[in-house]
């Protein structure tokens, strides 16, 4: 009877799991995974499978895997792959040095870490909208408050901080951007506002939360240099970087660049985590590296995926016309998507339902904000998905939208 008891009670959860909100974009995993039917795949944000270097990879494991990788390994990473990691990046907009750089279980876990260093609860943290919602549910799980500011073809609306900050009576504890190719929007952050930032940051002592994933993926236009270039030694600039969108998401391989002051305390941050990053992979992307391999795949990876961008704003055009609007990035993964006219009364999350069932997936634009906004967009992702198959989920969108259309104004005639 006692134990019947005990069952019938509340679980005692900390204050923080009401923060916990998940994630829609990783979920769409799990999802798609449970169809019968043929989907054309727009929704997770994952390099095409096809350029995964699977036979490097082989080749490289079958050569460096032992048991010396099959132990615990030094918990800022594996030493070969901070000397690949730091010579390679040294020829990039985005050098760096061994003492600055601890490795990570991918980007998810660099961000994690930021926010496990500097975010108390209650604290103001400004983050981009729309925004890739697993950094922003990342700091709503330190109990952070969000400042969601707009953004722009030239990225977030820097000018706007100031205003914004003021209404909300307080400064942030830290700024949570991604300025190259942002997820959702493909858009990049400016020069002149990325200096801005800066100044402000420092006017603030707010932390920068800058997440790059997509930096050494630009297709055409200039590099731009990032904050570390800026500001060199900036002990208010965290950034987290990730080969899962470079080489391949299932590594779990990715690093976080910090003060080296702050390096310690990143490491035993980690350390309540996760003791080390997969040994075996980290010897396997130290190895790629250092054969000269990284140039030549990134080089084939941006001439592919500006054909895929390409071929995806082509299709939309010809099948979808004036019915929506697209972003333009000059790299990254994404196109955002908005309906325009009469199609903008669509809802996308019901859109997104019916695009299921038509055969396309994509992420709604409500998932891509804190508060729940931009329910007239959606986010697709160019890169996983050939030319073929686009045309393909392009006209199945459509269809889904004229449905949707259909009810809408059978819904207003009622």
């Amino acid at each position: 009877m006692n134990h019947i008891a005990t069952r019938a009670q509340a679980l005692p959860l900390a204050d923080r799991a009401a923060s916990l909100v998940g994630s829609v974009i990783d979920s769409s995993t799990s999802l798609l995974a449970a169809q019968t039917h043929d989907i054309v795949r727009f929704a997770m944000g994952s390099p095409a499978d096809e350029a995964v270097p699977l036979d490097e990879f082989r080749d490289i494991a079958d050569k460096v895997i032992d048991h010396s990788s099959m132990t615990y390994g030094a918990t800022e990473g594996e030493p070969v792959l901070l000397k690949a990691l730091v010579d390679y990046l040294a020829g990039t907009t985005d050098p760096t040095t061994e003492d600055r750089v601890t490795i990570t279980a991918g980007g998810m876990q660099g961000l994690d870490l930021a926010c496990k260093i500097f975010i108390n609860p209650g604290d103001l943290v400004i983050v981009e909208s729309p925004t890739y919602t697993n950094g922003s549910a990342t700091a709503l799980s330190y109990g952070a408050e969000l400042l969601e500011a707009p953004m722009d073809e030239n990225g977030l609306i820097v000018e706007a901080l100031p205003e914004l900050v003021a209404a909300a009576g307080r400064t942030p504890k830290a700024i949570y951007t991604i300025p190259n190719f942002q997820n959702p929007s493909g858009v990049t952050l400016s020069l002149a506002r990325r200096h801005q930032l800066l100044e402000l940051a420092h006017e603030w002592n707010a932390v920068i939360i800058d997440d790059d994933p997509y930096g050494l993926l630009r297709f055409q236009g200039e590099d731009l240099p990032s904050f570390q270039a800026l500001s060199p030694g900036d002990p208010l600039l965290f950034s987290v970087r990730t080969f899962s969108k470079i080489l391949a998401p299932g590594l779990r391989v990715g690093w976080v660049d910090t003060d080296p002051a702050l390096r310690q305390l990143v490491i035993n941050a980690k350390q309540a985590m996760d003791t080390c990053t997969n040994v075996p992979n980290q010897h396997i992307v130290a190895e790629f590296i250092r054969r000269g391999g990284l140039d030549n795949h990134l080089a084939g990876l941006r001439t592919e995926y500006k054909r895929r961008k390409d071929a995806m704003q082509e299709s939309l055009r010809r099948h979808l016309g004036d019915r929506i609007t697209t972003t333009d990035p000059e790299g990254g993964f994404f196109l955002w998507l908005t309906l325009q006219g009469e199609d903008a009364g669509i809802s996308t999350r019901k859109l997104f339902e019916t695009a299921l069932a038509e055969g396309v997936a994509f992420i709604p634009g409500p998932a891509l904000s804190a508060s729940g906004k931009f329910d007239d967009a959606v986010r697709l992702c160019f890169a996983s998905t050939t030319p073929e198959r686009a045309e393909e989920g392009i006209v199945r969108l459509g269809r889904a939208m004229d449905r949707e259309l259909s009810a809408l104004k059978a819904g207003a005639g009622a």
